[in-house]
């Protein structure tokens, strides 16, 4: 597929939740991440300058509480996609889009006219739903049964899938969705865009391996990445599709690896949003499978310093080396996210990317 995203330049690096309110940091430090669109753009043109490959974001539409209310301000993914792609020239940006609240008919319109502006640099990434909250906010039910999400999220993307191969229209009589004249033009600039989904449960890893070209998945160490990598291999391994798996890492790096752990603790233990903290967890634990058992017992702190991702915390060389051992797992990428986006990716592109290029982990940009 010839899309930018797909290029062979090695492992897969990503910016995740810049358009949320303090980033992946649930914090109440002074000068934490704004989400505003001044920063944001300002970010994504870093990004794009610097060789990284995509933006995700976060899909929220009320807080966790606390005294930051976590996550209470987040730009919409659709606009904010399509504003970062018309002012960038390589970055791939994501739409995260939630199947319960939003029609297929119109999601597939939306990301193919995002496609439009920039043609094969538009991504959607695919979210069953959980957060019973926001489906409270909605006027929605939750269903109670994993595994009758996945069910809704399986017809909603085969209706867009649908919308994105036919041409004139036509008649869909589903168990979720009844279509009558159902049609969608224009189409994706390649047929359609790249996929991304989040998924720890094997219903999840079932629908990422039928329908994504990347999963993300969440891991406590190493081990536990490579003994995931090959659980997903093993998964996909009769389908006649390859799927990448990702993860998630919240980026401390400083000229030092005891100045990195002094800021980390600043942020995340002197000034972490405890009651955030354990709204989020609790809310995790009971509606959602991302995090493992013993990550919701054992790692509140990586939830208040990044959402519950892996920590990247050091000097140059230790972040680098983290990442390269990361690759040798079968991990084929990892968003990356800090306490101030913009202030510190400049420093990560010019000490740990030359590293990871010399370990032969990434290559070099080349000229767009």
């Amino acid at each position: 597929m010839n899309w930018p995203l797909m290029r062979d330049n090695g492992m897969k690096l990503g910016i995740f939740s810049a358009n949320c309110s303090s980033g992946l940091a649930v914090t109440k430090a002074p000068d934490r991440w704004s989400g505003s669109w001044q920063d944001n753009l300002a970010l994504a043109r870093i990004a794009d300058e610097v060789g990284i490959d995509f933006m995700l974001p976060i899909a929220r539409w009320i807080g966790y509480g606390g005294d930051t209310n976590f996550h209470e301000g987040v730009l919409e993914p659709i606009p904010w996609a399509a504003g970062l792609l018309a002012s960038t020239e390589r970055l791939t940006v994501f739409s995260t889009i939630h199947t319960a609240f939003n029609h297929p008919l119109v999601t597939a319109k939306q990301i193919a006219t995002i496609d439009q502006i920039a043609p094969g640099r538009a991504g959607l990434n695919v979210v069953a739903g959980w957060n019973k909250p926001e489906y409270d906010a909605f006027g929605r039910d939750l269903p109670a049964e994993h595994d009758e999400r996945y069910a809704f999220a399986q017809e909603w993307f085969d209706v867009i899938r649908e919308l994105w191969s036919r041409p004139g229209s036509w008649d869909h009589d589903g168990t979720y969705f009844k279509l009558t004249g159902a049609a969608s033009d224009p189409k994706p600039t390649y047929g359609r865009v790249p996929i991304f989904n989040a998924g720890a449960s094997s219903q999840g890893r079932e629908f990422a391996a039928n329908n994504a070209d990347f999963i993300f998945t969440p891991f406590v160490d190493l081990a536990m990445a490579e003994r995931v990598v090959a659980s997903i291999r093993e998964a996909t391994a009769h389908r006649s599709r390859e799927v990448g798996v990702l993860t998630s890492s919240h980026v401390v790096c400083r000229p030092t690896r005891e100045e990195a752990q002094e800021f980390y603790r600043w942020y995340a233990d002197e000034h972490a949003d405890w009651d955030a903290v354990d709204r989020l967890m609790a809310l995790q634990n009971m509606h959602a499978q991302s995090f493992s058992k013993e990550m919701l017992e054992n790692f509140r702190w990586r939830f208040a310093a990044g959402h519950g991702s892996y920590p990247l915390v050091g000097s140059p060389d230790d972040v680098a080396d983290e990442l390269e051992a990361m690759c040798s797992t079968g991990v084929g990428g990892t968003t990356l996210a800090f306490f101030d986006y913009v202030g510190e990716l400049p420093y990560f592109a010019d000490e740990v990317l030359p590293r990871l290029e010399r370990k032969g982990v990434r290559r070099p940009l080349v000229a767009a």
